[in-house]
């Protein structure tokens, strides 16, 4: 079963490589047009074997530019960004003061922009940005929480200790 992007910029599938064939002769795809046979990497249709009969009987496009140069750029994903600085954020300041509402919304952030780039692969870079704010997010929340705990257990001592000494 294979996946296509279409020309806006949207995925379809999983249909079968007849179903796609029909694509072609419809010129609804092309050989640029980029697909996935059963989750493996994005590739132009032209690489595709199975399809070379099918492509071969299109009229060519005038300009045979490489796939990506200029029509596809990447761009950062802005959550993946928020994400990364939140989860800093959690580890440095947030151990100071408010570090479980930087590490929530880093894994918020984190998680959104992880979705975000699955969804359009090939318009959204920052994978490694968005897990690196996950796991700095998760960090400082779980540091955080336990110097609340070891406080909140120090201050329970104490307080049993000034009550003990109390006549």
């Amino acid at each position: 079963m294979y996946k296509i992007i279409g020309a806006d910029q949207k995925e379809y599938g999983p249909v079968t490589a007849d179903e796609i064939r029909n694509w072609i002769r419809e010129g609804r795809a092309n050989g640029q047009t980029l697909a996935q046979f059963e989750g493996g990497p994005w590739k132009p249709l032209s690489t595709f074997p199975e399809f070379a009969q099918a492509l071969s009987a299109l009229p060519q496009p005038p300009s045979a530019s490489p796939v990506g140069a200029g029509s596809l750029r990447r761009e950062s994903n802005g959550m993946a960004v928020a994400g990364l600085i939140m989860g800093l954020l959690s580890v440095t300041v947030g151990l100071l003061c408010c570090g479980p509402l930087f590490g929530i919304l880093g894994i918020l952030f984190s998680v959104i922009a992880l979705s975000q780039i699955k969804r359009n692969p090939l318009q959204q870079s920052s994978r490694g940005m968005a897990i690196c704010g996950l796991i700095l997010s998760a960090l400082g929340m779980l540091i955080s929480l336990f110097i609340l705990l070891a406080f909140g257990f120090w201050k329970r001592i104490i307080e049993t200790i000034e009550s003990l000494n109390r006549p």
